[in-house]
């Protein structure tokens, strides 16, 4: 599996604009099918929301890539 971190500066990301920023997808209608299809899994658990709001901590899996979601700033 691979695995990437998306640093945000925002409180939040929408999980269609991470998928698209990860690079797992190119287009935002990519991101809504996958989604819709419930390959996206957030935490562990299925989800079918594409404007859901990821914040620090959260994790996404779809296609063999995990993306986590990380503070702006200094990596440790």
């Amino acid at each position: 599996m691979t695995k990437t971190i998306i640093r945000i500066t925002e409180p939040f990301i929408r999980l269609d604009n991470l998928l698209k920023l990860a690079g797992v997808t190119v287009t935002g209608g990519q991101a809504k099918m996958k989604i819709q299809a419930g390959e996206v899994k957030l935490n562990g658990e299925t989800c079918l929301q594409r404007g859901k709001k990821l914040r620090v901590g959260d994790v996404v899996e779809v296609d063999e890539v995990q993306v986590s979601v990380a503070q702006e700033g200094p990596e440790p």
